[in-house]
């Protein structure tokens, strides 16, 4: 199956080389046209710079009927995920995941929210907030290695992501500027600026650059929330529930609510988007992914809504079974893909470099020789 994605992408991206119109649409197109022959893992780096905005496709005079039939969404997006699934460990996992995501999603939910309400018979004798049903201790034994073992597959994961690709030489201002471009969803913008058209071929919208911005910016917003409550807890003795002033949640509350906006905003685009312009097989699995940090974020705003109510005693197992389905699925669910992506455009801000400093020093040569 590789072969055929690999042979596939390769003609499409050898007719691109050819025509250039679509130069200046996004990261793919000057990374395809510096090279004059494909490889393996040049077509694997361009499959993960492709954020799958269609622009080149809606653009293209070479889509079916015409007999070349290109496609270069769905090619890169089949290869995208398959390359994901190459480098997953345990690659099993991947595959399992994505014929069957929502299925396991729900699920694992289930599952560890019955776990989590059978362990709340274990009440600890004192405790706040939500450490009255479930001490500190035991949420880090059950958190901790699920958060630090995924980390490890996914780091893994990307040694043999980085070999393939050719990654060398990398430098911290390669990996800032793939920061910022991710930070500023920079090959969303468009070619001209005007937005992608996504989910429909005649309106241009920045609807999926800013839906993506609400996730990444709320996902962050969430992660720092939790990391500060770690450092109250642990370095000055300051003990959850923390009031709504407090870092924890003048962090976590707006990064919740952006999670929830960004995550139903996707799931919608989604919806109206032509399946036939990515990886349609892996559909489902995409879809689970955005539904389940949906939940987590969603039940974590509701869970602080019903604080101090009986209520908690439902909720809290759902949020927590939910969190740590996320983190065991993060290897092998599209949350990988922001792992892959950051490593392209790292590479991509090295290509980029390289070739200007070439470029550079044959421009001295042909004055010295003047």
């Amino acid at each position: 199956m590789q072969t055929d994605l690999l042979s596939e992408a390769r003609r499409q991206a050898e007719i691109c080389n050819a025509c250039r119109y679509c130069e200046g649409y996004c990261a793919v197109f000057p990374a395809l046209h510096r090279e004059r022959a494909f490889s393996d893992g040049n077509l694997t780096q361009f499959a993960n710079l492709c954020h799958n905005c269609r622009g080149c496709y809606y653009a293209c005079q070479y889509t079916a009927p015409h007999e070349f039939d290109l496609n270069l969404p769905k090619a890169l997006a089949e290869l995208r995920q398959h390359s994901w699934k190459t480098h997953a460990w345990p690659r099993r996992f991947a595959d399992l995941f994505d014929r069957s995501g929502m299925l396991i999603s729900v699920g694992l939910i289930v599952c560890f929210g019955l776990f989590f309400a059978l362990v709340q018979g274990m009440r600890p004798e004192s405790g706040a907030g939500f450490y009255a049903y479930m001490s500190h201790g035991l949420m880090v034994a059950i958190f901790l290695p699920a958060f630090l073992l995924p980390l490890l597959t996914i780091a893994i994961s990307l040694r043999g992501f980085w070999r393939t690709v050719g990654g060398a030489d990398l430098r911290l201002g390669d990996l800032w500027s793939a920061l910022k471009s991710a930070g500023r969803m920079k090959n969303l913008e468009g070619g001209h600026g005007d937005g992608c058209n996504f989910e429909d071929e005649d309106r241009f919208s920045h609807a999926r650059r800013h839906f993506h911005q609400a996730v990444l910016y709320g996902f962050l917003l969430c992660f720092a929330s939790t990391s500060t409550g770690t450092v109250l807890h642990y370095v000055f003795s300051m003990q959850a529930p923390y009031g709504i002033f407090s870092l924890p949640k003048l962090l976590g509350v707006p990064g919740g609510i952006l999670l929830c906006v960004g995550t139903l905003g996707l799931a919608g685009l989604k919806l109206r988007a032509d399946s036939e312009l990515g990886a349609p097989k892996a559909w489902g699995g995409e879809m689970a992914f955005v539904l389940l940090l949906f939940t987590v974020a969603a039940t974590g705003l509701i869970l602080y809504a019903a604080t101090g109510t009986p209520w908690v005693n439902w909720l809290l197992p759902i949020h927590l079974g939910s969190v740590l389905t996320l983190f065991l699925l993060t290897p092998y669910s599209k949350m990988a893909h922001g792992f892959y992506r950051m490593a392209a455009l790292t590479q991509e801000a090295g290509a980029m470099r390289r070739a200007d400093s070439t470029q550079a020093h044959m421009s001295l040569g042909k004055e010295e020789r003047r």
